[in-house]
């Protein structure tokens, strides 16, 4: 089963598994989201966009529904043991929404403080959360898996790639030759999940057939970091 899913994220740097949650699992996640106060300062509401950041931190009653025994199974399948979840993010993009993100990999991981670390560059602050640049290895080493609690598709903001990116190291957008690479749109049904490397370049359009789209963001590592860095954010996924 997991063979050609593995080499998908190989060689492309991403997949996409569909029915890994019924459609029962998901009502439940939705259900607890809906008893969320909105008011809290991690969630970030907007007109274009609704978001939580450490989602699993906050929301613990949701850490069981998502982490149901087959997404528990993919990523031993397909990445082995030892991985733990170093950040969560809740995102809701309503139909109206206007908001898209512009081509990037994503190169930063957070950690709760800020210290001067060999190898470690490039901080930034946002709303309190430290954000730094790791060494290359831990970036190749680290893997998303974004879980679709709607239909997504090109009209509604699913994520636009450039397969293969992710074995060029640091990529910078503008230096795409858009002749060459092969930009692929990532349509997941609803329960489906589409697993990413960090360094794949990535995009997303406004919505424009007005139909919701909520994903679940989950960055996962197996990396200690060096002292005295620590993750901002550390579940372990049993």
């Amino acid at each position: 089963m997991v063979g050609p899913y593995s080499n998908q994220i190989k060689e492309h740097g991403f997949t996409s598994i569909p029915n890994v949650f019924t459609k029962q699992e998901i009502n439940n996640i939705l259900t607890e989201l809906s008893r969320v106060n909105t008011e809290s300062p991690v969630f970030r509401k907007t007109d274009d966009l609704f978001a939580i950041r450490q989602f699993l931190k906050y929301l613990p009653n949701v850490k069981a529904l998502v982490f149901n025994d087959r997404l528990k199974q993919i990523i031993n399948d397909l990445f082995g043991l030892g991985y733990f979840v170093v950040k969560s993010i809740y995102f809701d993009k309503p139909p109206l929404s206007n908001w898209f993100v512009s081509c990037h990999q994503d190169l930063t991981i957070s950690v709760k403080e800020r210290a001067d670390v060999p190898g470690f560059g490039s901080w930034t602050v946002k709303q309190g959360q430290f954000a730094v640049q790791p060494p290359l290895k831990i970036l190749e080493d680290n893997f998303t898996i974004r879980i679709h609690l709607d239909d997504t598709k090109k009209d509604n903001g699913a994520l636009k790639v450039i397969a293969g990116s992710h074995l060029k190291g640091i990529y910078r957008p503008e230096t795409v030759d858009r002749n060459l690479e092969d930009e692929v749109f990532c349509e997941v049904p609803k329960g489906g999940i589409m697993i990413m490397k960090p360094l794949l370049l990535h995009a997303s359009d406004r919505t424009k057939n007005q139909e919701r789209r909520r994903i679940i963001h989950i960055e996962f590592s197996r990396t200690k970091l060096p002292h005295p860095l620590e993750w901002a954010e550390k579940e372990e996924t049993a």
